[in-house]
């Protein structure tokens, strides 16, 4: 009786190899758009290409942000085809990086791996007629519209917002479907109202900059609050462990989203410092403090390799706060060159080392600690099954999830997975 799971598990492990594939692309983009951010600091980078610097934003938003979150949308979709999606968004990647390519037909690949992006949602929503899905969908075409834009020029001032839209709405869905219980019945169709708010800034800051970028504040201010209001990082922050680290990175993320609003209410931001703070604080500090908080959960499930957690998670989302605060708060708001360079390599830094941190803690598996308690306990303790018993649900999910113990067809019904949120 127990060897179809047997079976099953050996099935999965030799799926690795080929689902590992998948992430080499974004993370040949991830090296390439930190090798770029070093040169544009006018500092000494690994790789100096003339154009590099030209292709930071998009290196990192869609060739590696975009790859990622397209990859576990496919294998939530489960079907072949719709890795067409993260293959083709890591084509372009890493053709912009090949200088004997043209640069215009390494935007049409990325704009074509956007537009399959978009095509994968639909029938992820036709299978669950849901809002956050909806928004997904909506955060998708706003990276199509970035994508297309940028095919005829080479400025990056009018595609960043764009961008911002993409990143903020897809990350914010996403914890709408892992905390709806605790945000309402209506939380979808809030986050819509949201989305559409900011998709209207867009618009009409193709025509009028200056109030695009107000409206663009407004719109993230009051979603930031809502998400601040309503998400359950807000408790979860009192308690240990995984839930503690992935909480901490959540509110993070919420802070440096509400300081690029704030930016934003000042109007366009032309001068050097209001632009560095608004992309770095959106693209870094909500972005990447998101990234560092799902990672441990999100990457089990799509790559079916298990990423314990280990307190060691905390140094690279650390650092990367400090890195963050010197850069904006004292580099761009005191328009200190040392200071903007100092956290521009830290945060560099920060990124590499949680890399590093991920990949050593793959290796070496789940902790014995960790493992003793997902299996049997020692005479006289209270058993894993018991003690979940006293958990809130979303614990027992992410201890699932950290432990390797999760089911296989998990990345399959994940946009369900707000029924085991916590409830208030």
């Amino acid at each position: 009786m127990r060897a179809a799971p047997a079976r099953r598990l050996v099935n999965a492990r030799k799926r690795i190899p080929l689902r590992m594939l998948w992430m080499l692309p974004a993370g040949l983009a991830l090296l390439a758009g930190l090798d770029a951010g070093m040169v544009l600091l006018g500092l000494p980078a690994p790789v100096t290409t003339e154009r590099l610097p030209e292709v930071h934003g998009m290196l990192l938003a869609i060739g590696f942000v975009g790859t990622l979150i397209s990859l576990e949308r496919a294998t939530a979709y489960a079907r072949p085809i719709g890795f067409v999606t993260p293959a083709l968004l890591g084509i372009g990647g890493v053709l912009l990086i090949v200088t004997p390519v043209p640069l215009t037909v390494a935007k049409i690949v990325l704009a074509a791996g956007a537009a399959s992006f978009v095509l994968l949602y639909i029938p992820l929503w036709q299978r669950q007629y849901d809002a956050a899905l909806l928004t997904q969908l909506l955060a998708a075409g706003l990276a199509l519209c970035g994508a297309v834009i940028w095919i005829g020029q080479d400025e990056m001032t009018r595609i960043i917002p764009w961008l911002i839209g993409f990143l903020v709405l897809t990350i914010a869905a996403e914890r709408v479907e892992l905390a709806r219980i605790t945000m309402g019945p209506q939380a979808g169709i809030r986050l819509l109202i949201h989305a559409w708010a900011v998709a209207g800034a867009l618009a009409v800051g193709l025509v009028f900059p200056d109030a695009g970028a107000v409206l663009l504040g407004v719109a993230l201010l009051s979603l930031t609050g809502w998400l601040i209001v309503h998400d359950v990082a807000r408790r979860t922050i009192r308690a240990t462990g995984v839930t503690r680290y992935m909480a901490a990175c959540i509110l993070a993320g919420y802070v440096w989203l509400a300081v690029a609003a704030l930016v934003l209410l000042l109007g366009y931001p032309s001068t050097q410092p209001a632009y560095d703070a608004v992309i770095h604080a959106v693209f870094l500090g909500y972005t990447f403090s998101m990234i560092m908080a799902h990672a441990t959960t999100i990457l089990p499930a799509v790559l079916h390799i298990p990423l314990p957690y280990r307190p060691a998670f905390w140094v690279p989302i650390a650092l990367l706060q400090v890195a963050l605060v010197v850069r904006v708060w004292i580099g761009d708001a005191f328009q200190l060159p040392a200071a903007w360079q100092i956290g521009g390599v830290l945060g560099v830094v920060a990124l590499l080392l949680f890399v590093l941190t991920a990949v050593t803690s793959a290796v070496l598996g789940v902790p014995r600690t960790v493992a003793s308690e997902s299996g049997a306990a020692p005479a006289g303790a209270p058993s894993a099954a018991s003690d979940s018993r006293h958990r809130a649900p979303h614990e027992t999910q992410e201890i699932a999830r950290n432990t390797g113990t999760e089911s296989d067809d998990a990345p399959a019904n994940r946009a369900k997975s707000a029924e085991t949120s916590d409830p208030r």
